[in-house]
């Protein structure tokens, strides 16, 4: 199983999710065929009510695992469905990586 069905089959058995789009950034950083770098777009109604740190921590707790094996960077956008709505769907884009090799 690769690292993006890791996090995917983490968070799917978790919580339940309206949205879930999982991009392996990886090649942007350290280079085609790792596993290290990730955007994870998440919507979902448990978000109501929840900073969006807390929504965070909720995702970093589930993620614990696939961070101590490997995931070097994991950047977080999550929603309320109501919040997915007013944002046209759309997450934002990553910004390009600012140098070294990880």
């Amino acid at each position: 199983m690769t690292m993006q069905d890791t996090i995917e089959q983490n968070l799917r058995q978790a919580i339940a999710l309206d949205v879930l789009d999982i991009v392996n950034e990886s090649h942007k950083h350290a280079g085609p065929g790792t596993e290290t770098h990730f955007k994870v777009t998440a919507v979902s109604p448990v978000f109501t009510g929840m900073s969006p740190v807390k929504r965070h921590q909720h995702l970093y707790a589930l993620l614990s695992q696939p961070l101590q094996e490997g995931v070097h960077a994991l950047a977080l956008h999550t929603y309320t469905p109501e919040e997915w709505a007013h944002r046209q769907s759309t997450a934002p884009a990553s910004p390009d990586c600012m140098g070294g090799g990880h």
